[in-house]
């Protein structure tokens, strides 16, 4: 009995345990269908917020859906026009930039670094001018503690022979009337914001004035220490301009010269001796230190790096100031002040108001430079062609070449260069001496 019932429970588990089997086998994917059509959906929903995150990570979707109450890497408010249609029309000035730099040859080395600069700026969502990024690093290091200008003063004075000025001692008086658009600029800009159309302080308008030199490092010196909040956009206006002296002196000096005044042939210069181009630096810094010592940065460094050209004896050192240091800071500098290209800070009524104003302000120092000589031809035994004035404001050589430019269209064989850079010179001298007098003043 007992070995039947062994017998047919081993039968029956013959048959029950693989039907078990089956069944859970059965219900187990039944209950895998679903989660398996679950996992699927999840997976396929997954992949779609990926893109879509992706998406809102591009710049197109940063263009195309501009955010309220957005601030930029550096915690400063960015409006919608300014996310938008105020990146992309900054990014259309950048790429005119490029169209003057390498088109029409307006000061290459100036505007290349500057709207690659302003083109890195408006690139949304990469914070390349906040802290971190590499051009607000680059700002920081010698935009913001002045740095940068006064390194590229100390390659201008090794790249600057003053020996046109010595030779001609009196042609500093163009390049100190040129200076006259820059206070003339300053009378303006107080009285056109007492007016109510502008509305900058006394600081602001020193700063603007200083356009007028038409020396980029100048300004930017200036502009960090009176008006800091509009370096960008007048550091832009000062390097546009010196780019655009071919453009903007022209008709200014035919319109105030007759074209028997272009003619104007001037002597031969005296020759100047090495003791001389030694000295002068030396004499210029110790007269600042005694008169305006405000200026000794700016023209410490301009007459150090002269000194050291005229020495003869640290040709090295002369080399360097002349290429490698003044290449290298020029590439900073340029990429850094492009940084002020972004639109949350050029897109600004201010900014329209200073372009004015610096217009103005150069204007008024080629015209003055050219009645100057208009006046110094008059009364000197020496003829002097009114034409080398307009090189009194201080965009070296570019401005002096212009002078020669405009003298050989009215004859092609009156050589005027060298004439020219005497004013061109002592401009450089006399931008950096307004500055000392405004930072004196204000």
């Amino acid at each position: 009995m007992k070995r039947k019932l062994i017998t047919f429970l081993l039968a029956l588990s013959v048959f029950v345990i693989p039907i078990t089997a089956l069944a859970t086998m059965d219900h187990m994917a039944k209950e895998a269908k679903p989660a398996a059509k679950q996992e699927q959906q999840v997976e396929s929903k997954g992949f779609g917020s990926l893109l879509y995150n992706f998406y809102k990570q591009t710049g197109i979707y940063a263009f195309l859906n501009p955010q309220d109450s957005v601030k930029n890497a550096k915690g400063d408010p960015v409006n919608k026009f300014q996310q938008s249609a105020g990146r992309i029309i900054m990014i259309g000035i950048s790429f005119l930039l490029f169209y003057l730099a390498i088109a029409k040859g307006f000061e290459p080395l100036l505007l290349i670094p500057i709207g690659f600069g302003g083109l890195l700026a408006n690139i949304p969502l990469a914070n390349i001018i906040g802290d971190g990024g590499f051009i607000g690093e680059l700002y920081k290091a010698g935009i913001a503690n002045e740095l940068f200008p006064i390194l590229i003063f100390m390659g201008v004075g090794a790249m600057t022979d003053f020996g046109p000025l010595l030779a001609n001692p009196k042609t500093a008086l163009l390049g100190a009337a040129a200076q006259f658009g820059i206070f003339g600029t300053l009378v303006g800009a107080v009285a056109l914001s007492q007016m109510g159309i502008f509305d900058f302080s006394l600081q602001d308008s020193a700063a603007i004035s200083i356009i007028g030199g038409a020396d980029g490092p100048t300004t930017i010196f200036i502009a960090s220490k009176l008006a800091p909040d509009l370096l960008g956009a007048m550091a832009v206006a000062a390097y546009s301009y010196m780019a655009l002296v071919p453009v903007i002196q022209p008709p200014i000096m035919r319109a105030l010269t007759t074209e028997e005044e272009r003619k104007i042939r001037m002597t031969t210069r005296r020759k100047v001796s090495k003791l001389e181009k030694i000295l002068f630096p030396l004499t210029v810094l110790v007269l600042t230190i005694l008169i305006l010592p405000e200026s000794s940065p700016l023209i410490g460094a301009l007459t150090f790096g002269n000194f050291v050209r005229e020495s003869g004896v640290v040709e090295r050192l002369s080399k360097t100031l002349q290429n490698e240091l003044i290449n290298i800071v020029t590439i900073f500098l340029g990429l850094s002040v492009g940084s002020k290209l972004a639109a949350e800070y050029f897109l600004v009524p201010e900014s329209l108001g200073i372009l004015l104003l610096g217009l103005v302000a150069f204007s008024l120092g080629t015209a003055a430079g050219v009645i100057m000589g208009k006046i110094m031809n008059k009364l000197s035994k020496e003829p002097i062609n009114p034409l080398i004035g307009a090189a009194g404001v201080s965009a070296v050589p570019m401005a002096a070449r212009v002078a020669n430019r405009v003298g050989m269209e009215a004859d092609p064989t009156n050589v005027l260069l060298m004439h020219a850079m005497g004013p061109n010179v002592a401009g450089v001298i006399g931008s950096a001496v307004a500055a000392g007098v405004l930072l004196s003043i204000f």
